[in-house]
């Protein structure tokens, strides 16, 4: 069973709150994908003020609209409410916002989407009261959605007749890698770390692993078991968030089995090159995907050179030890098709960790290195896991990363290999530095007094930066 558990949004419950104090009247948009914890944030931020909060349904729009009417009716603590007549939503919200004010009250309307799609009129309806009563008093409203597509396109877009009216918006998302230690206080870092690589930050899935459970036994039981909450999901969170879920699921699968060009994409989903543009774009909207571009290449090379890559951590792995196990998985095997997956999972988590140290937060907190651009940088069979770039002071840092445990001598090699990659990057002039992150690094402390960037994985929680 998943824990209710609250964390971090530290940030995004500080916006709120500021917003909030304003007493200003507020017209606040707030999206992220499924699972990202919206709800959670909005029902924790409102839980001390006077608030109304509505979850909208795939119910006719009068339905819902009788639905709000009747949760108002119970918060102004008047049996009558309900009862009065309201053809549009407009109207409701007029009355409502007399009703309370001079009251600093919260209303959310959750899914918000979901009324878009019953009656698109409900934005210029919303317009029209926020416009003639909303924008006067003390309501702090609060739209939230799933859909980023519908969101960013019908709520936030300039064709959008909320345009121009929203005091604020937020996308939600995913929580940081530190916040991992809340919900299980005594994993290891790299157990931490493990679990990044299989469900990234969503909230909604790592409530679902046990802290009490070791990490091998909860991805065998929470991840590869048949009738598993995350066995199943990566489907069903592509039927919920894309109308052709197919073309999606095979750009996905095609991305995830290390087809990262266009042009590999294309042949690989037999798909026409304007659709795969189209999906992948949508894909990128959504947060589950990402074009990478080397982090010192120009707009011209930009247009040529771009990765693609899945930048949720749940899919990738899904994608990787769930589908192609399917059959054996079915017939409950889960146990061992991960006893033989812990060879290729270590290799996976090289690119997982390459991934979590370009985080700028996580980055930063490690090395104290100020930058301006980070990413990695690639040339003709060469590659840098990690470049970042301070282009005011013209000072870079380049940075390998091995997800493994490294002796002295292997650690210096990679040093000096890395400085002899450095010089292909150009940057003629600029002040550089060199680093190395491993998993432990024998004679750490030692190479440090020497001048060399060194890091473990115990930094990464709870070191002090070397810069």
């Amino acid at each position: 069973m998943s824990r209710q558990k609250f964390v971090d949004r530290k940030m995004e419950l500080a916006f709120l709150e500021e917003r909030y104090a304003s007493g200003d009247a507020e017209l606040l948009i707030i999206y992220g994908r499924r699972r990202i914890g919206k709800t959670e944030l909005l029902l924790h931020f409102a839980r001390d003020k006077e608030h109304v909060y509505f979850l909208a349904s795939e119910k006719p729009y009068m339905d819902n609209l009788r639905e709000l009417q009747r949760m108002m009716g119970d918060f102004l603590g008047d049996r009558l409410f309900p009862k009065i007549e309201f053809s549009e939503v407009d109207e409701l919200l007029i009355e409502f916002s007399k009703r309370v004010n001079g009251r600093r009250v919260v209303l959310i309307i959750d899914e918000f989407p979901y009324l878009i799609e019953r009656y698109k009129p409900v934005l210029s309806l919303i317009q029209r009261a926020w416009d003639m009563e909303l924008s006067k008093g003390d309501l702090m409203l609060i739209l939230c959605g799933s859909s980023v597509s519908s969101m960013e396109t019908e709520v936030l877009g300039y064709k959008s007749p909320l345009y121009g009216r929203r005091t604020g918006q937020w996308k939600v998302g995913e929580l940081p890698f530190w916040s991992l230690r809340e919900f299980f206080p005594s994993y290891s870092t790299e157990e931490l770390v493990k679990v990044y690589g299989v469900l990234g930050g969503i909230p909604a899935y790592l409530l679902r692993f046990n802290p009490g459970k070791g990490f091998d036994e909860n991805v065998v039981e929470r991840v590869l078991s048949k009738g598993a909450f995350l066995y199943e999901e990566a489907e069903i969170l592509l039927k919920e968030e894309v109308r052709e879920p197919a073309n999606y699921f095979a750009i996905l699968q095609a991305v995830a089995s290390g087809r990262s060009r266009f042009g590999e994409i294309v042949n690989a989903t037999g798909l026409e090159k304007s659709l795969v543009s189209k999906y992948l774009n949508v894909l990128e909207k959504l947060g589950m995907v990402e074009r990478e571009v080397p982090v010192t290449a120009s707009r011209k090379e930009a247009l040529k050179r771009g990765r693609y890559s899945i930048t949720d951590n749940y899919l990738v792995f899904w994608f990787r030890y769930v589908l192609p196990n399917r059959s054996y998985l079915e017939a409950g095997m889960s146990r061992e098709v991960w006893e033989r997956s812990k060879e290729d999972f270590n290799e996976y988590m090289g690119a997982v960790f390459e991934r979590l140290l370009r985080k700028p937060e996580v980055f930063t907190k490690l090395t104290g290195f100020g930058f301006t651009k980070i990413g990695r940088w690639w040339h003709r069979g060469e590659e840098i896991d990690l470049v970042a770039l301070n282009e005011r002071e013209k000072k870079a840092l380049f940075v390998e990363v091995k997800w493994k445990d490294l002796s002295d001598r292997e650690a210096r090699g990679i040093l000096k290999d890395l400085e002899r990659k450095a010089e292909l990057v150009g940057l003629d002039g600029w002040e550089k530095y060199y680093g190395l992150v491993a998993k432990s690094v024998e004679g750490k402390e030692g190479l440090r007094g020497e001048g060399h960037l060194v890091w473990g994985l115990e930094d990464i929680l709870g070191g002090s930066p070397v810069m």
